[in-house]
């Protein structure tokens, strides 16, 4: 299994030899440094790899992190289970991704903050006649005496709330370009996140 952490850097796009464009995502990989290599048989329990990239200094680390990973600081440390094993201290980088190569991309997606019925969940908000006033965005009922509940608000019943910052995985898309040297790799279509969002990248 392939694995990388990249930056997302923003939406570009690509002609492919049928002359047709291709939306694509550019996004930033430096090296990652194998920093913890746990195996099923061992007290964790299961098999992963375990990464960290970038840099961070020193006094934004925790010390339990800093005395994990030896005194590095990392911007960003993740896990990658079932990965082919390494070594700690090994370097992983773009070099083993292809163009063609089927990836999933893994992240947080933009948070939007308290939003409404509207934005959050798509209502069509309430009628714009008979002398409504200020009603327009307004989610209705929400149960009530009678209602389908008994007298109650129903669990999951969608009402305003935060939206965004949810973990969210796009599968089947296709490296489009991969720069090794520059650290960059481009797949098709568009991933989770604003820009300078750290996503997972794994090839599926």
């Amino acid at each position: 299994m392939k694995f990388i952490l990249a930056k997302k850097e923003g939406m570009t796009r690509l002609y492919g030899e049928d002359g047709r464009a291709r939306a694509g995502t550019i996004l930033v990989a430096g090296p990652m440094t194998v920093t913890q290599v746990k195996v099923a048989e061992g007290k964790d329990g299961y098999a992963a790899v375990q990464v960290g990239t970038g840099a961070r200094k020193a006094k934004n680390v925790s010390k339990a992190v800093l005395g994990h990973t030896k005194g590095a600081g990392y911007e960003a440390i993740r896990e990658f289970r079932d990965a082919d094993a390494a070594e700690v201290g090994s370097t992983i980088d773009l070099s083993a991704f292809v163009v063609g190569d089927t990836v999933q991309v893994s992240g947080l997606t933009k948070g939007k903050g308290f939003a409404g019925v509207v934005k959050r969940h798509g209502f069509h908000g309430g009628r714009r006649s008979h002398g409504q006033k200020h009603s327009e965005r307004e989610p209705g009922s929400i149960g009530g005496s009678g209602g389908r509940a008994g007298g109650r608000v129903a669990k999951g019943i969608r009402m305003a709330g935060r939206m965004g910052a949810d973990r969210v995985t796009v599968k089947n898309l296709k490296v489009l370009a991969v720069d090794a040297a520059e650290g960059r790799i481009i797949v098709s279509g568009a991933v989770p996140g604003h820009r300078g969002t750290m996503l997972e990248v794994v090839s599926a």
